[in-house]
């Protein structure tokens, strides 16, 4: 049997009661940090018996057929990571997707997931939400990848690292809108955890001050009321709408083709040629 386990978040106390009978009775347990693996058994006072090996990014594909081996022997593998529960942006896919093919069960011991933590604490709507992991490091793909999100209408929820946060922030401000809803939880069930909430232009700004710890963004979807037509008329009647509301035209034309999910440069030539 694969056993996924979830890991506290922040404090240890956290930890769901059932991981100190898994980590205690496991044949193999599989730790993305082995290091941290021996602080949480301390942490729990449980006695590992059975062999540890670690299972990281860098070796998730060449580790997998081991496992899925030690598992088609009888034995029962528990898989954690350092935060969470894994398989979510962290190791644990390639190994669950192995053994459901060889009909071995799969299992978990739920527990702290920092999406579900974020989403519940953002004070953003949570009837429907998406979860997007880390965006790309590259500027050009995080744009890309947050544009074709422009017009997600539900919450979306991302991981980021701390020092990437700001640029994280000012790409979704850039595709979203200055006043998009949204949250960064810092730190979360921590000594110093934070939330910090408002519209994307304010937390950029924040931001930009420096950030700490691990880092969850939550984002209100789009409002599907405010969307508005590609049609020619309807393109012009939104930049002007936007000047009178006080932007200048470059602002209008930038916030209307985002709006509208055309290029700007087609909104830039309907406003000038009607001029």
């Amino acid at each position: 049997m694969l056993v996924l386990a979830a890991t506290p978040i922040g404090r240890v106390e956290d930890a769901p009661p059932r991981l100190a009978s898994e980590l205690a009775t496991a044949d193999v347990i599989a730790a993305e940090d082995t290091r941290r693996l021996r602080r949480l058994t301390t942490d729990l006072g449980v006695e590992i018996k059975g062999r540890i090996v670690s299972y990281f990014e860098g070796n998730e594909s060449s580790r997998t057929p081991t496992l899925l081996a030690d598992l088609l022997d009888g034995n029962r593998v528990l898989l954690v990571t350092d935060a969470g529960m894994p398989s979510v942006s962290d190791p644990g896919y390639r190994l669950v997707a192995a053994a459901v093919e060889e009909d071995v069960r799969v299992t978990a011991v739920p527990g702290p997931s920092a999406v579900l933590t974020a989403l519940a604490v953002s004070g953003l709507p949570v009837d429907r939400f998406c979860f997007e992991g880390f965006l790309p490091r590259k500027a050009g793909e995080r744009g890309r990848r947050l544009a074709s999100l422009a017009k997600e209408e539900r919450t979306m929820v991302f991981f980021e690292a701390p020092h990437r946060t700001e640029a994280a922030l000012a790409a979704m401000r850039d595709a979203f809108g200055d006043q998009r809803a949204a949250a960064v939880c810092r730190e979360l069930t921590k000594t110093h955890e934070e939330v910090r909430r408002g519209p994307l232009a304010e937390l950029v700004g924040w931001a930009a001050e420096g950030i700490r710890g691990e880092v969850t963004i939550v984002v209100t979807g789009a409002d599907p009321s405010a969307e508005i037509g590609n049609d020619p008329e309807s393109l012009r009647e939104a930049v002007a709408d936007l000047e009178r509301e006080g932007r200048t035209k470059k602002e209008a034309i930038a916030e209307t083709a985002k709006r509208a999910g055309v290029p700007k440069r087609e909104v830039y030539d309907l406003v000038h040629k009607s001029m």
